[in-house]
């Protein structure tokens, strides 16, 4: 499937349909991997697009609707995949429409990941909004410069997010999330749980660029999984391997939710 399947309210979808996306950047979006026809944090996955879609258009949305539009998405031919469901509203007054767009399934990295320190945050952080021309423009250029992704910051170099990922620090005691405008990603909220489940509590602290040599591991997540962070521009980090392993373990071991 090298075409991305892209459906719009149950349906394949028309130029018509595609025209106001295509030409009005405003809406937001959920990310996941579907492994045979389920999904970690479905739940997660449709509160997100609920209260999104309340935030930005003043109603609510059907999860049972969203789920049985991302099935008819996914057909009878494709168990596997990366699956985006994006809200738009065509016109003032309408009933939000729902896009899915079905492409192959993707991976977390399996090496370490090297980042780059940016000062860039997101405009209205905690959605998963459309318009993201800033954190893309900085991802691109992290990667020409040998990067494999940007690390966004704020004032005084305090830590916020990655530009597709969330960021993580274990002090040896708890995972430490940055206290920043950001986005509470899916696989985040699941990793919260999962390692706490394992005796790994959580909590949220400003961290800054200088902070970093203090902890024993830092860590990304989003959509693809879970990947230790090696470098942060010319720092190398340490990865405690027993907290990686943990970590790994833990993420494995969360269910996955039949769509």
């Amino acid at each position: 499937m090298s075409i991305p399947r892209v459906e719009i309210n149950g349906g394949p979808a028309t130029a018509g349909q595609l025209a106001y996306p295509a030409i009005v950047n405003y809406g937001h979006f959920t990310a996941m991997q579907v492994r045979g026809g389920a999904v970690r944090g479905l739940d997660l996955h449709l509160s997100r697009l609920e209260s999104a879609t309340r935030e930005l258009f003043g109603t609510g949305l059907d999860g049972d609707l969203v789920r049985a539009n991302i099935r008819h998405a996914l057909g009878t031919d494709t168990p596997d995949a990366s699956v985006r469901v994006s809200v738009f509203q065509p016109e003032d007054g309408q009933h939000p429409s729902v896009m899915v767009v079905v492409r192959p399934p993707g991976e977390a990295p399996a090496a370490a990941q090297r980042l780059t320190a940016v000062r860039y945050e997101r405009p209205v952080a905690h959605l998963k909004h459309a318009g993201t021309f800033g954190q893309i423009w900085y991802g691109q250029a992290a990667e020409r410069a040998g990067f494999d992704d940007a690390l966004l910051t704020g004032p005084d170099g305090v830590i916020a997010e990655g530009a597709i990922t969330n960021i993580g620090f274990f002090d040896g005691e708890a995972v430490v999330w940055p206290d920043a405008p950001m986005l509470a990603g899916i696989t985040m909220q699941l990793v919260t749980g999962a390692l706490a489940g394992h005796g790994t509590p959580a909590r949220h602290a400003a961290v800054r660029i200088a902070d970093l040599p203090s902890f024993r591991a830092v860590f990304v997540t989003n959509s693809l999984g879970v990947a230790p962070v090696g470098q942060v521009d010319d720092l190398v980090l340490p990865a405690d391997p027993d907290f990686i392993r943990d970590l790994t373990e833990a993420y494995d071991s969360v269910p996955w939710d039949r769509i």
